[in-house]
């Protein structure tokens, strides 16, 4: 179920500060930080391109990444924020946060929906209302689920499908203590008006 670590490939960056970032877009890169696992921070560059291409693959936020600095070691990060411009909604810094496989982290996973032909209150026209497409969960970095499934076979109208209902991988495990709703069937706007 856990995907295999992608690479990411940056630079280390000489200085810090706003002049130093402004230089560092001004060469077609985008400053970041990697902190955490008690060491000092790290100033890096990202080059513009490459990390747009990831960006845009989707899921950057739920990604453990294997970070190869030019001049340094290999580790394992996730990113914690992508920061954009307000106007063009292109990236202008990212921060990283070393992790081992071991550690615990929040994550936004997406919910994939299946067997919608084996749901009687589908096939009766009813409609399958996402109330949420990710939940929040608690996962070790190292086993990171690419998704969590939700198997409609048998759900009529009127149902409803909460978190408990949802069979997760293990290790995995909600971060909100209650049993919060994730879709629902709703019946079609006809027979609804017709009862």
């Amino acid at each position: 179920m856990a995907r295999e670590i992608p690479d990411l490939l940056a630079a280390v960056r000489t200085g810090t500060g706003k002049g130093a970032a402004r230089q560092a877009r001004r060469e077609g890169n985008v400053p970041g930080i990697v902190y955490g696992d008690g060491k000092e921070p790290t100033p890096i560059n990202l080059n513009y391109n490459y990390l747009l291409k990831r960006l845009r693959q989707g899921r950057f936020l739920q990604t453990l990444f294997n970070l190869k600095v030019e001049g340094g070691e290999e580790v394992h990060v996730i990113c914690r924020g992508v920061q954009r411009d307000v106007v063009k909604d292109l990236p202008t810094h990212v921060d990283f946060m070393r992790i081992h496989d071991e550690s615990r982290i929040n994550l936004f996973i997406h919910v994939e929906f299946v067997n919608h032909e084996a749901s009687p209150g589908l096939k009766r026209g009813g409609t399958l209302t996402v109330v949420r497409p990710e939940v929040e969960l608690e996962v070790v970095a190292g086993d990171i689920p690419d998704h969590i499934t939700v198997d409609l076979t048998g759900k009529q109208i009127g149902d409803v499908i909460h978190i408990n209902d949802v069979q997760l991988p293990n290790g995995v495990k909600p971060t909100i203590a209650r049993n919060f709703v994730i879709a629902n069937i709703a019946a079609p706007s006809g027979l609804a008006a017709s009862e």
